[in-house]
């Protein structure tokens, strides 16, 4: 499927972790999918979510690394990237979160991430992580399906 068939104009979709990975480190095969979804992004065209599993996720390797430009590179664009939405979590999502787990057997970090997309209303959950295309409640994109 094309990725602008899948995320049309005016499409807020939850950014999980992988995609943003592979962009900013132009992880192969995954980079040029990802650049013309990001370059939608810097248009405005569509909107993303972030929270703040995203940003612990990311930073993990940076901090072990010690490569603190692209520490910087992560916090600026997860926390106040164009047309980008860092949501906290807070106790309405915390209950979602265990809602999701009960009922999907989810890793918690993914709950998480499940749980803040549904409260931003998210169209769709951007990911590579297949399994949780289980979750009924949100159309999740896997990015080893789409195609520039």
């Amino acid at each position: 499927m094309r990725a602008i068939d899948a995320l049309p104009q005016g499409t807020l979709a939850f950014l999980d972790t992988a995609p943003l990975v592979y962009f900013v480190e132009r992880v192969s095969p995954f980079f040029s999918i990802t650049e013309a979804i990001f370059q939608r992004i810097d248009t405005g065209e569509i909107r993303v979510v972030t929270s703040p599993v995203t940003l612990a996720e990311c930073l993990v390797v940076p901090l072990r690394k010690g490569d603190t430009k692209l520490q910087h590179l992560f916090v600026d664009f997860i926390t106040a990237g164009p047309n980008t939405a860092f949501v906290e979590i807070n106790a309405t999502i915390a209950h979602t979160v265990a809602d999701l787990r009960a009922r999907y057997n989810l890793a918690l970090s993914d709950s998480f991430q499940i749980a803040v997309a549904l409260s931003t209303r998210c169209n769709a959950f951007l990911t590579n992580d297949t399994r949780l295309q289980r979750v009924a409640e949100i159309r999740v994109l896997i990015l080893e399906d789409l195609d520039v």
